[in-house]
């Protein structure tokens, strides 16, 4: 894949996001790391009740359970939300990006990015790469 200079790559997953900027060529990328952020997420039952809901019926003895909450879940869709939001600043009429996250978070993020934002995004990789170190990233887009 062909990666403009000055296109940003954003690779996040719902606990680490990294953003880089090619400070290289479109046939040689080199990544540069300008902003990472990790986002330490508790488990379910650490933040409030993992039980679900009880529902009683006025007319008879019957008892229905609601739905759990999954806050674990709803944080990293939060994290997801924030990043997108960046990405929503961050790319002008001039910059272009390129998005690689797990399929959730991927969901997630189109659903909060401006539809101008989102046409500047020449591609969406569903791969799960946070984490990874810029070497790993740039290979993974030679292969895209």
């Amino acid at each position: 894949m062909l990666v403009a200079h000055g296109t940003h790559v954003m690779v996040i997953d719902g606990a680490n996001k990294s953003l880089f900027r090619n400070r290289g060529s479109g046939l040689e990328p080199e990544l540069e790391r300008i902003d990472h952020r990790v986002n330490q997420v508790k488990r379910t039952n650490e933040i409030g009740s993992d039980k679900p809901g009880r529902n009683f019926q006025s007319v008879s003895n019957a008892r229905s359970a609601h739905e759990a909450s999954d806050y674990h879940q709803e944080e990293e869709d939060r994290f997801a939300i924030a990043a997108a939001d960046q990405l929503n600043v961050l790319l002008t009429d001039s910059v272009s990006g390129i998005l690689i996250a797990p399929p959730h978070v991927l969901g997630v993020m189109r659903q909060h990015l401006k539809a101008d934002v989102r046409a500047r995004i020449i591609a969406e990789i569903d791969k799960d790469y946070a984490g990874r170190s810029a070497d790993d990233i740039t290979e993974l887009l030679a292969r895209f």
